[in-house]
């Protein structure tokens, strides 16, 4: 959901710091149980000062709203991006889907100016800053790449930091311009198919990549802008593993990402879609 929806306060192991890369959000089996859960999740508290005043949207409602005549913008990498082949055909195909629902798809002209750093400088920090302690007590729980983030946090100048904020502003903008001319992006939610926990790719399509955020250059640029998304499974792999497609609106307009992801769910079902367990 967009940034600020659903209010931080309650249940946190941490204080309630500038909400720069984050928002909780439900997790479930179908689009109405998503739905279902945000109505009850989302709303205003005056103990999250970040939390939207607004009263949120009839998102049950917006299931029905069907998605003909929308403007739809793709994007396999977000213009710096290296993406296994494999994720990037079977989003492809699920794009392409949204024809047939009445849509107009064609390639967006998104090209991200080099975000890795900025999210890793203000996620490193800023975890840092709320679970400091909690991170010190337990290091030898937590996985190496994490402790790598943390180590690289106390690395970072103030100076660092305030150019990495201020990159949100330019990210904002060039989503911003996309939305001019679309109501929906989609490209694929990982660049790569699943993995096993801990081993995150440290090269994909041929490229080098950053471990700990090489395999998610789609979402973090969304954690950063604010903006509202969801992720529905697109398909699977050649080894049977989930393969999900990203939709992202506009800021606040989580109706036309729930209308878009209940359309494409009806078009394909994916509930009773299940891969073997080894």
């Amino acid at each position: 959901p967009t940034q600020g929806r659903v209010p931080r306060y309650g249940g946190a192991a941490a204080p309630i710091l500038a909400n720069q890369t984050s928002q909780s959000g439900p997790l479930s089996r179908t689009v109405r149980d998503s739905a279902l859960l945000l109505q009850v999740l989302a709303g205003y508290d005056s103990r999250d000062p970040g939390s939207i005043r607004d009263a949120p949207p009839d998102f049950l409602a917006a299931l029905r709203k069907g998605v003909s005549g929308l403007k739809v913008g793709w994007s396999s990498d977000y213009g710096f991006a290296p993406v296994d082949p494999e994720v990037v055909d079977v989003c492809y195909r699920a794009a392409k889907v949204f024809e047939e629902l009445g849509c107009s798809v064609e390639e967006t002209d998104l090209v991200l100016d080099a975000p890795t750093e900025p999210f890793k400088i203000i996620f490193s920090v800023n975890t840092y800053a709320a679970m400091g302690p909690v991170v010190d007590e337990f290091e030898h729980e937590l996985t190496d790449y994490f402790m790598d983030n943390m180590r690289f946090a106390k690395t970072v100048t103030a100076s660092d930091y305030v150019r990495a904020v201020g990159y949100i502003d330019r990210l904002k903008a060039q989503f911003a311009d996309q939305f001019q001319r679309y109501d929906l992006i989609l490209s694929p939610t990982m660049a790569v198919p699943p993995f096993p926990v801990g081993d995150n790719p440290t090269h994909i399509a041929g490229r080098e990549v950053d471990p700990f955020t090489g395999f998610l250059p789609f979402t973090f640029p969304i954690n950063m802008n604010g903006h509202t998304a969801a992720s529905i499974p697109a398909g699977f792999s050649s080894d049977g593993l989930p393969i999900g497609l990203h939709i992202v609106g506009r800021w606040g307009d989580e109706e036309t990402v729930f209308a878009a992801s209940a359309a494409f769910e009806e078009a394909r079902p994916w509930a009773d879609k299940r891969p073997a367990v080894s």
